[in-house]
């Protein structure tokens, strides 16, 4: 069983734009992570009202890696001049996740962000 941490355009994918890629299926027998970041940003860039519970029903699916001060002082230093990708890649170092899946062609040549393994998909 491993720690897979979602980065923003993956979640944004299961739950959204492109539920048939089946993300959520990939995460059957993992933990999944995810920063309240990628919340925020969904609702803001589909215009999500709250209360919803339909988005109540999916982050139940997954562990909350909590925002704090450190992760943020952390992510002005890098790895990339992208804060929200450093606040996704700090957020899963943080969690010790095993795996960071993201659809982010940048972040996927990294391969790696100290312990954890950038990819875009579980399977083979």
């Amino acid at each position: 069983m491993a720690k897979v941490f979602l980065d923003t355009n993956t979640f944004i994918d299961a739950i959204h734009r492109n539920p048939e890629a089946k993300v959520l299926d990939q995460l059957e027998d993992n933990i999944p992570f995810m920063s309240p970041l990628s919340v925020h940003i969904y609702c803001y860039s589909y215009k999500i009202k709250a209360p919803n519970q339909i988005l109540s029903d999916q982050l139940k699916k997954f562990s909350l890696v909590d925002l704090t001060e450190s992760i943020l002082l952390k992510t002005l230093d890098g790895p990339t001049s992208d804060l929200e990708d450093n606040i996704q890649l700090h957020s899963a170092a943080e969690a010790e996740c095993d795996y960071f899946l993201t659809n982010d062609d940048k972040l996927l040549k990294m391969k790696f962000f100290g312990k954890t393994k950038i990819v875009s998909s579980l399977t083979g």
